[in-house]
């Protein structure tokens, strides 16, 4: 992970956010011409780093996810990780879990990397159009890469794509409480500069954003989770 954020493309960003400031646009665009999904569609290694970076971050957070969550994955058949990378975390969940079905959903030049897990079907596609149905959705460190109004549109493809009694959205990602409050409030506000710098609209939130978005999408109920790490687990309902 060190390696991908010193990577001299993702350090060009941060040089543009006085220029955001003063005259609007996107901090990565403004140093490369393009945004940062549509530049590692085209640069094969940027591709690898990238994705490699997450994985790499992925295999720390899931064990404390499924240890904490363990309850959560007992009633679920069928599990689709939409941005789901290289496949790491539903992996970690097929292994632990294996009378789920697992599968991982993310770009076609992203699942071209994916690895081959038992288990765990490959597929590829574009959220922002349809997301492949199961009993329930997991989303991690996805929706803080996108503005409100991208995240509802992604919110709602997962509302379609889970049965409407019973299924479940499963979200990883940064909850912010009042300055202060929380444990990892520093790592909260450096991610949060993290977006600003590498993507279009992307942030961490507070609960009552994440209340607001997803009751938007059609997620009126939700439980959040605490784990020992600074994303939390948000457990939302149709």
């Amino acid at each position: 992970m060190f390696l991908f954020q010193t990577n001299p493309i993702f350090m060009a960003p941060w040089h543009y956010f006085s220029n955001c400031i003063k005259e609007g646009g996107i901090a990565f665009k403004k140093a490369h011409g393009c945004e940062i999904f549509e530049m590692a569609s085209k640069d094969d290694e940027l591709n690898k780093n990238f994705n490699n970076g997450m994985n790499s971050m992925t295999k720390c957070i899931m064990r404390e996810v499924i240890k904490v969550y363990k309850d959560g994955f007992n009633s679920i058949t069928s599990l689709v990780d939409v941005g789901g990378g290289i496949g790491g975390a539903m992996f970690e969940i097929v292994k632990a879990y294996p009378h789920i079905k697992g599968i991982n959903f993310d770009l076609p030049h992203v699942v071209l990397r994916a690895q081959k897990f038992e288990g765990v079907d490959h597929v590829e596609g574009d959220m922002f159009e349809a997301i492949p149905p199961a009993d329930a959705v997991f989303l991690k460190w996805v929706l803080h890469d996108w503005g409100d109004e991208d995240c509802v549109k992604i919110l709602k493809n997962c509302r379609k794509a889970i049965p409407k009694k019973t299924g479940k959205l499963i979200i990883v990602d940064a909850v912010l409480k009042l300055e202060g409050e929380g444990l990892f409030d520093d790592v909260g506000f450096i991610t949060d500069l993290m977006m600003i710098a590498h993507t279009n609209g992307g942030k961490e939130r507070s609960e009552d954003k994440w209340n607001k978005l997803l009751k938007e999408a059609g997620f009126p109920r939700y439980n959040i989770i605490e784990i020992s790490a600074w994303p939390s687990i948000i457990e939302a309902y149709p």
